[in-house]
């Protein structure tokens, strides 16, 4: 049930190991810090890794007469998650479902969570132009949905994938909201200087032939690694590092629009 949810935003790759769900989590994160009360879907139905970034595995979820409870990261109920993690009894178990068993368990996630009222929820999505995204954006028609975040790697590799979701969303006529470049270079833990392991610029060049904005470079970043499985924001932990910095400006140039 979405009709108390102000704002929605799908995180998108093209390519999977590009670091989404870390920027989905992290960007969450960063929302209730902000002030704001937030909800995080994890649709990742083969890949559900926000129960672990969040440190909420082993939780359960309950159905109420409005359908499913989400779990809560902490008492203030700011930060509230779903996830197929959730419904399964350990983390090694695999989801071998076909398209239409995926496709009835997304609309369930995105009619039948009981999430109240949320300034936002972030929808956190499998990589690729699936069945998955399909089966999103046919459930969202009728609400009012923000846009999309499109997380890259530096990559060549990668960058063609991403190409590919911009099409997909052009063609199936979600606005691009801006593409974030994720480890662009590596941060040192002793001296703090960034170098770049692979190649840099790629998201920014990117986003000026989609024509889109670019949102920010993300560099890998040993420290904010370290908080996967904790659910601590990053920006509470580390407000001086660029990854706090980058978030902390994506978050308001969105809510700017409100």
């Amino acid at each position: 049930m979405l009709d108390k949810v102000k704002h929605i935003i799908l995180v998108l790759s093209g390519k999977g190991g590009v670091g989404k769900s870390t920027v989905s989590t992290q960007f969450a994160l960063t929302l209730t810090e902000f002030g704001y009360k937030v909800g995080l879907l994890d649709i990742d139905l083969c890949g559900p890794s926000v129960p672990y970034l969040l440190g909420l595995e082993n939780h359960d979820v309950h159905q109420c007469d409005e359908g499913w409870v989400p779990v809560y990261t902490r008492a203030d109920k700011r930060l509230a998650v779903m996830s197929i993690g959730f419904l399964l009894k350990n983390r090694t178990d695999a989801v071998i479902w076909r398209g239409p068993k995926k496709t009835a368990m997304i609309k369930q996630f995105l009619e039948d969570v009981a999430w109240d009222e949320l300034d936002y929820l972030i929808i956190d999505t499998p990589p690729g132009t699936s069945d998955e995204h399909i089966t999103v954006m046919e459930c969202l028609k009728t609400v009012n949905t923000d846009g999309a975040i499109i997380v890259t790697t530096p990559q060549e590799m990668a960058l063609e994938d991403v190409r590919k979701e911009v099409t997909f969303c052009k063609k199936t006529g979600i606005r691009i909201i801006g593409i974030v470049e994720n480890m662009s270079g590596f941060v040192c833990p002793n001296c703090a200087e960034c170098t770049n392991i692979f190649s840099s610029g790629g998201g920014v060049s990117l986003a000026e032939l989609a024509k889109v904005p670019h949102l920010g470079t993300l560099p890998i970043d040993p420290r904010v690694g370290e908080l996967g499985g904790s659910g601590k924001a990053c920006v509470k932990e580390f407000p001086e590092c660029t990854t706090s910095s980058v978030l902390g400006n994506i978050v308001k140039s969105i809510t700017t629009e409100e």
